[in-house]
């Protein structure tokens, strides 16, 4: 049998083993598995998020609570002030005023932020809740779905290696430099090899010049298109 043929079968095997893989690949319960595990990633990571939210809110909230008792310090040190020893014209009464002013508006401005702070965590916890609810029910269908696809991957892994194994085995009667050159255009063009119809080439179907299919006078094993840079036999 001439070499190309060998060749032709030799590919016809590697084809087969992967477009076997390929399927493997895009079997349904592969991807809902993938699809899953894609899913219970990103709500570990979500709820990694949320406690590293919480705990940077808890640490503001102990910042607030210390100045929030600063400042109620400051106005009772202030009040205490007045009493024992009032304002004994105008402008020091304007200039206490001025300054419990701005310690009240302190001290509102931290209350505020206090409560966002709270309910931003109450509504992490409410979230950090429902995620892991929704986490629960998806990791049980996943793990079913694990068992039942990998039963199913191992039945596909002895098929893919029997055709791995008959591509294998098509291969040692072909010439090592064509196995070098299929897997070199098998880089950028698949399959490989076409077979030449009339003066086309059978994998881009473009007209080859008429000195180009010559060269097959000279009993070479292919040649090579110049539009898609496929081997070419007879």
């Amino acid at each position: 049998m001439e070499q190309t043929e060998m060749l032709w079968q030799y590919q016809q095997a590697d084809m087969a083993a992967d477009a076997f893989e390929h399927e493997i690949k895009r079997s349904p319960n592969r991807v809902a598995l993938k699809k899953n595990r894609e899913f219970l990633v990103e709500q570990q990571n979500a709820v990694k998020r949320m406690e590293q939210e919480v705990l940077e809110m808890t640490d503001r909230m102990e910042v607030i609570k210390v100045a929030i008792d600063r400042i109620e310090g400051q106005l009772s040190s202030l009040q205490n002030r007045m009493e024992s020893n009032p304002p004994s014209d105008l402008q020091q009464a304007q200039e206490l005023t001025r300054d419990a002013q701005k310690l009240l508006s302190n001290l509102s401005d931290y209350e505020r932020e206090m409560k966002r702070i709270q309910k931003d965590a109450a509504d992490h916890e409410r979230s950090e809740k429902e995620i892991r609810v929704r986490y629960a029910k998806v990791k049980a269908e996943y793990d079913q779905q694990k068992v039942a696809y990998e039963a199913e991957y191992a039945e596909q892994l002895k098929q893919l290696e029997a055709k791995q194994a008959l591509a294998r085995e098509k291969s040692k009667s072909v010439e090592q430099a064509l196995l070098d050159k299929y897997a070199q255009v098998k880089k950028h063009c698949v399959p490989p090899v076409a077979r030449l119809y009339g003066d086309q080439c059978g994998g881009c179907n473009m007209s080859l010049p008429q000195v180009t299919l010559r060269k097959f006078k000279n009993d070479v094993p292919y040649i090579e298109c110049e539009n898609c840079g496929r081997m070419i036999i007879q």
